[in-house]
């Protein structure tokens, strides 16, 4: 990782929510959500906020690292319909070696909608790839 990112650091992204990020499409597959309210979904909003944190870390990788969510702890406070814009602000909490842990918050423009904390950690993609194919390898020969 490359120096220059510290605690403190914070970073703002702002995404309008469209019809298809709503809890009947988190899992188009599950009849059950097919009846919940036309909401933005608590599944999406946890994504948001990664991809916030990802934005975030982006200049501080190397070109063969990456970051992988790895704890998110997290409430969903309001609901929040289609079309309105998201904003979501992350600040870095703590960086300790390849551990970043983050306070996430986000905001609909009329209420708080979320707020918690996130840890991502930095990989090296090669050496992940390798180890996910060798799994998935393993899996395939089992009995």
């Amino acid at each position: 990782m490359k120096t220059g990112l510290t605690k403190g650091d914070s970073y703002r992204f702002s995404y309008r929510i469209p019809d298809n990020k709503t809890v009947p499409h988190i899992y188009p597959e599950a009849e059950e959500f097919s009846d919940f309210p036309e909401i933005f979904a608590t599944g999406f909003l946890v994504a948001l906020m990664e991809w916030t944190c990802v934005q975030a870390l982006e200049p501080y990788l190397e070109d063969h690292e990456g970051s992988l969510g790895i704890h998110i702890d997290m409430s969903h406070e309001a609901a929040t319909p289609p079309g309105f814009d998201v904003e979501v602000n992350v600040t870095l909490l703590e960086l300790a070696g390849r551990i970043l842990r983050w306070q996430v918050t986000a905001h609909d423009g009329v209420d708080i909608i979320g707020k918690g904390t996130h840890k991502r950690a930095i990989i090296d993609r090669r050496r992940f790839n390798e180890r996910t194919a060798a799994k998935a390898d393993a899996a395939l020969q089992a009995p």
